[in-house]
């Protein structure tokens, strides 16, 4: 097998407070979009916008999306003709910020970003790090809150949780019986992916303890650690060619320290998130995609589908599931609240709760030139006639780690 067979992709991003890639540069990232004449290339040179063999002018086979949605608007069509896309998964920030200025085009009156407010106490009574009382079972159940995109960034997420009296000085968990989900992608692009990891297993346990919890759904960037361990350089075929999970994870902002420190025990708590929960009649996700839909007509059925092809020697399956979960974008524009319809429909709950698409890419409020957002993020984003929230701030692009209690005021 030559290089070329390997879906190779540029150098690792940087480590340390911000890395460069704000988006995952996979081939398909919109369901939906217009058909025409041929693919133009990608604006960065260095990076050939294909998942198929990964040398220039390599042919794309894309798959036809199960569930068409929102066309591109006029300004873009250029650039995705052919391919059925639209920004998102796919580019690079840099590319992204060619068209920013377009981006209010892709939501259409959306109502703004609800400020999170001011921040629930921590319980004064309990000494940092020591063991909760126990909770009578008839106690009533805590609030529940949800965590966006951390990806690696776990100074921030410590702080986070701690102006919202989840946690305390020292990351210990002060919020009783509180409940916690996260709605994915713990790893890569950030400083200390496996570190996420540690800790959000951490305070699982003492949530529990204490008669709270603290859980997690499955995000794309699970799947592709997960897929990169397990696969590394062996080549995947899939409709949009041949690739590799290494490949991929390392262009997607995969840092090797996280690889070196993943355990047996970190695998296996991984591979058992499930993908989608109805929790407090939100149904809650990590990508904004209808190709849940795909894997199941019920919550238990999709969760049941993942699992069982994680535990699975299908390779070219497990990379069909990575890369329609890191679709993104359907929620958004006049065909968004039909789109999230049907997964109410199908999995119950009257709004959705997504991270995965940073709020200034949903809004089209991504200005500077490098694709950095706009330091204005102060809560999530309600959308698609309020049917959906997104909670992924942009932590990696200068935005902010949301944590947010639900309902939303």
């Amino acid at each position: 097998m030559t290089p070329e067979d390997r879906f190779p992709g540029p150098e690792l991003p940087e480590t340390g407070p911000r890395a460069r890639m704000a988006l995952d540069p996979v081939s398909y990232a919109y369901e939906g979009g217009v058909h025409g004449g041929p693919q133009q290339p990608w604006s960065d040179p260095g990076y050939d916008g294909t998942e198929s063999s990964g040398h220039p002018g390599a042919p794309q086979h894309p798959e036809e999306p199960a569930h068409p949605e929102e066309p591109a608007p006029p300004s873009v069509r250029g650039w995705f003709e052919d391919t059925g896309q639209t920004p998102g998964d796919d580019q690079d920030p840099r590319t992204l910020a060619a068209f920013g200025a377009d981006g209010p085009a892709f939501a259409p009156a959306d109502p703004p970003t609800l400020d999170l407010g001011a921040p629930v106490p921590a319980d004064p009574s309990a000494a940092p790090g020591t063991a909760p009382e126990p909770v009578p079972t008839d106690a009533p159940v805590g609030p529940l809150y949800v965590v966006g995109d951390v990806h690696g960034y776990l100074d921030e997420l410590r702080a986070a949780l701690h102006q919202q009296g989840l946690v305390d000085t020292d990351g210990h968990w002060s919020a009783g019986r509180s409940r916690i989900w996260f709605l994915g992608d713990f790893t890569d692009r950030g400083p200390d992916g496996i570190g996420v990891i540690d800790l959000v297993m951490q305070l699982a346990a003492e949530a529990a303890a204490a008669g709270g919890y603290c859980r997690a759904l499955m995000g794309n960037h699970e799947l592709l650690l997960l897929g990169a361990h397990r696969w590394g350089d062996e080549p995947v075929q899939s409709t949009a060619g041949t690739a590799s999970f290494l490949a991929a994870w390392r262009l997607n902002g995969g840092q090797q320290h996280d690889m070196d420190r993943l355990e047996p025990h970190h695998i296996s708590w991984l591979s058992r998130l499930p993908a989608a929960v109805v929790e407090d009649d939100h149904l809650l996700l990590h990508s904004d995609t209808t190709a849940y839909l795909e894997y199941g007509a019920s919550i238990d059925e999709v969760n049941d589908t993942v699992h069982e092809l994680l535990a699975s020697d299908d390779a070219d399956a497990w990379w069909d599931c990575f890369r329609r979960f890191t679709r993104r974008f359907s929620f958004r524009g006049e065909a968004g609240p039909a789109a999230v319809g049907e997964l109410l429909g199908a999995y119950g709950g009257h709004r959705v709760v997504h991270g995965h698409s940073p709020i200034p890419y949903l809004t089209g409020d991504v200005h500077s030139e490098d694709g950095h957002a706009p330091s204005q993020i102060t809560g999530p984003h309600v959308y698609a006639d309020d049917l959906a929230v997104a909670m992924d701030g942009g932590v990696t692009m200068e935005g902010r780690l949301l944590v947010a209690r639900l309902p939303l005021s």
